[in-house]
């Protein structure tokens, strides 16, 4: 018998925690501005931000970009840099190129309308396992489960399992999504996120506490495994202020990749025994074909990515020669400081820039 079915089997003990669970979230429920619509467009757009952010951080991005744009049609019509640069901050850049490309196909070849099979919501571009189910759940009230972190927690909690698969959580969570299958989901993931935290979890204001086999087994804090924390490599990017008269020079990275698509000050990675000031002369010839002088070092900071830090180290540059071409970039631009608010660059170089903007 699997984890799951020694655990909570029975379809009586299913309805029950079903039962339970709604009735905490008619009560308890976050007031989320996505819960306010029955649109699978707007659905989509919050379970697309809210992929490895913190619903906090999502709201305001999701009320901005909701009113930038509204729909499917409006969506697929903008310029991708406008897209990006209505995210910018947010990070996960692909999830916004994705969703950009994905309205695009919705709009030729599905009317306008997102897809309700999962089948054909698979195929759209930044669409995996967990937002086809939380649209299917959510958006069209099919009764499927939507494993994220928070679903996966209170699940293995609940069954006191060790080392819970995808496949056994599902196992243990479907016999739950009969009746309103969107709300159970999000009550699970309410739970997940304001009562059965990670960390110093309150059983008491839990209500399907008394349905908890590591509540009653005292295996709360041990479910499910954690696993050992891997140390993230750290890199020096050294990047260049390049000035001509009273403009700076700006890069746009690959579309495809890390932050592509976005613009940034050109530079990169230090290599073994470089020295800063070499590392940008180099990087910056080798991306737009440009020979530049390092001058003095302008700003410091680090950045945490989700696998990787880096230290960002930049220097006021002035430019020598040769004509900018995107050797490794997209395109590049001669801005004035004022005007580079209206381009879309990822966190580091946006704090470099309010820096510049200060001066």
């Amino acid at each position: 018998m699997s984890p799951a079915k020694k655990g909570q089997s029975t379809a009586r003990a299913a309805a029950e925690i079903a039962e339970r669970l709604l009735a905490w979230y008619d009560s308890h429920q976050r007031d989320l501005p996505w819960r306010q619509t029955h649109d699978p467009y707007r659905i989509w757009v919050a379970e697309v931000m809210l992929v490895q952010t913190q619903v906090e951080t999502v709201v305001p991005y999701y009320t901005r970009f909701i009113e930038r744009f509204a729909d499917v049609q409006s969506l697929a019509a903008a310029d991708v840099d406008d897209v990006l640069k209505a995210w910018e901050g947010l990070g996960y850049y692909a999830r916004a190129r994705n969703i950009h490309r994905a309205a695009i196909i919705v709009l030729k070849e599905h009317a306008g309308r997102l897809p309700s099979d999962a089948e054909r919501l698979r195929a759209l571009p930044g669409i995996g396992d967990y937002i086809t189910h939380a649209l299917l759940a959510i958006a069209f009230d099919q009764p499927t489960l939507a494993v994220d972190g928070n679903v996966r927690r209170v699940l293995s909690r609940v069954n006191d399992i060790a080392d819970p698969t995808q496949a056994v959580i599902r196992e243990a969570g479907e016999p739950l999504v009969g009746e309103r299958p969107g709300d159970v989901n999000q009550a699970l993931m309410d739970v997940g996120a304001t009562v059965c935290t990670p960390r110093s979890p309150d059983c008491p204001g839990c209500p399907i506490a008394t349905q908890c086999l590591a509540h009653r087994r005292g295996t709360v804090a041990l479910r499910p495994k954690r696993g050992s924390a891997r140390k993230r490599p750290h890199h020096d990017i050294a990047v260049g202020i390049i000035w001509r008269a009273e403009k700076v020079l700006i890069a746009k990275r690959p579309q495809e990749g890390l932050l592509g698509g976005l613009w940034e000050f050109p530079g990169g990675k230090r290599e073994p025994g470089e020295s800063l000031e070499a590392t940008v002369v180099r990087e910056v010839n080798e991306e737009l074909g440009i020979e530049i002088e390092a001058g003095r070092k302008f700003a410091v900071m680090d950045h945490a990515y989700s696998h990787f830090e880096i230290t960002l180290h930049a220097f006021h540059c002035r430019y020598l020669n040769g004509t900018p071409r995107p050797l490794g970039c997209q395109d590049h631009a001669w801005v004035t400081p004022s005007d580079l608010d209206g381009y879309a660059f990822p966190a580091a170089n946006r704090k470099l820039l309010n820096h510049l903007l200060e001066l």
